[in-house]
């Protein structure tokens, strides 16, 4: 079953969860999500996995920074996270049809 990790190597939680997920062997496909943000529609899908709205993965600090209104519709936040990645919380592992986010890094364990 393949794994992906939405992954920022400069965050800590985001480096521990990569090697959890390693540590069990597998070796997931990486997404450096600043440099190669998913699309709309992936972000769509892996919100549904997550069963979360994007206002509950959104970075308030980096948000205000980007000058991304947390209170937008969920259309309108899904294209700003797309257009300033930065905003969305990290990590986020996906893995048969599931995804979880990494903070705890422990809590994507379940999906693996």
């Amino acid at each position: 079953m393949p794994v992906t990790i939405y992954h920022n190597p400069r965050c800590s939680k985001s480096r521990t969860t990569l090697g959890l997920i390693q540590e069990r062997g597998i070796e997931p496909r990486i997404v450096e999500y600043l440099t190669d943000p998913p699309s709309a529609a992936e972000l769509k899908k892996i919100l549904a996995m997550l069963g979360k709205r994007p206002a509950e993965i959104l970075r308030r600090k980096e948000a205000k920074e980007e000058g991304v209104d947390p209170d937008l519709d969920d259309d309108a936040l899904i294209a700003a996270m797309v257009a300033h990645p930065r905003v969305i919380e990290r990590p986020i592992v996906v893995s048969g049809g599931k995804a979880a986010m990494g903070r705890p890094p422990e809590s994507v364990i379940d999906i693996l």
